[in-house]
């Protein structure tokens, strides 16, 4: 793993633990669907970024 793949991974996992909190406060659902969007593409950017797939 690089520090790139790392950081996306990390930045997902923040995003995604903000939209469950969102959820839970009762936030209104367009942000949280873009919290939960910017998260899954972050963490499919980190996951792609792996060096196991080379």
């Amino acid at each position: 793993m690089n520090g790139v793949s790392t950081l996306l991974i990390f930045v997902g996992l923040f995003l995604l633990g903000g939209a469950v909190s969102f959820w839970k406060q009762g936030m209104p659902r367009g942000v949280i669907t873009l919290l939960g969007v910017g998260a899954f593409l972050a963490l499919l950017a980190g996951v792609l970024r792996l060096e196991v797939w080379s």
